[in-house]
């Protein structure tokens, strides 16, 4: 598949940019949630994942949370409580490299959360966020070091809420090559 025919499932982060996430996120607050680890057993072991939490590593990775909506969308952090949000679709049917990306990529925002850091700040254009600067920035340097070629990594980095030109300046910021 090439990295411009992604499939269309990201009506979360299509919310966000209408600014519908606030509602949104209230709602999902009231939702069940589940142990992360009960999911994502093993992340505390892997260095990617330690480098994003340090020592406190386990103690995050134990008291994060699980939240499933059905809604649509991949996965993202509410703000209002710091869960973890996955459209449990993506989870079983998604690429298993990319639901990794983005478990590394959502880390970082956990962790940017616990630090006070605004996750939907307005102002910027979504490419231009410095919370997923940052958390773009991590993932691609791990599908780096996992050496997935620029090809690979750009189909990763589109998603059907960026324009073409939003996509090259992304890659750019993060120094990928999109064919």
């Amino acid at each position: 598949m090439n990295w411009r025919e992604k499939p269309v499932i990201g009506a979360l982060r299509v919310a966000e940019l209408l600014h519908l996430p606030r509602v949104l996120f209230i709602v999902m607050a009231l939702m069940p949630s589940h142990p992360f680890r009960d999911y994502f057993s093993g992340l505390e072991e892997v260095d990617a994942v330690q480098q994003i939490f340090g020592d406190r590593t386990g103690e995050v990775l134990n008291n994060l949370r699980v939240q499933f909506i059905w809604v649509a969308g991949y996965m993202g952090v509410n703000p209002s409580n710091g869960h973890l949000v996955i459209n449990p679709d993506y989870l079983n049917q998604g690429d298993e490299l990319d639901i990794y990306l983005d478990l590394i990529h959502e880390l970082i925002h956990v962790r940017q959360r616990m630090e006070g850091k605004p996750l939907f700040e307005g102002g910027y254009r979504y490419v231009e966020r410095p919370t997923e600067v940052e958390a773009y920035r991590y993932a691609v340097e791990e599908a780096k070091r996992l050496g997935l070629s620029s090809e690979r990594i750009c189909w990763y980095l589109k998603t059907e809420w960026m324009s073409e030109d939003d996509l090259r300046q992304l890659a750019k910021t993060l120094g990928v090559e999109c064919p």
